[in-house]
């Protein structure tokens, strides 16, 4: 499923437009962003939480070269599916 299809489900399951699922759409992925970036976490029960971890600086090698090289340190996003998710999958 991508963001159009996604869109459309929850316009015809809200029962609300195409526009107004987009912007409720674009508001949830905004928040979590914006939650994500102050270095927060989002937690929707039942669905799974959304966090932020940092990955270490470490060595890598350039794979066309074979040069070994260093990657810097980041911050990634993590997500934790919760527990009526896992069900709902077995």
């Amino acid at each position: 499923m991508n963001k159009t299809e996604l869109i459309e489900h929850i316009a015809k399951q809200a029962d609300i437009s195409k526009a107004a699922a987009t912007r409720a759409l674009e508001a949830l992925i905004g928040g979590v962003r914006t939650t994500l970036k102050k270095g927060g976490s989002v937690s929707l029960v039942g669905f799974g939480t959304f966090a932020v971890t940092k990955r270490a600086a470490r060595s890598g090698r350039n794979p066309r070269t074979g040069d070994a090289i260093k990657i810097k340190a980041a911050k990634v996003p993590k997500f934790r599916p919760g527990k009526a998710l896992k069900e709902a999958l077995n």
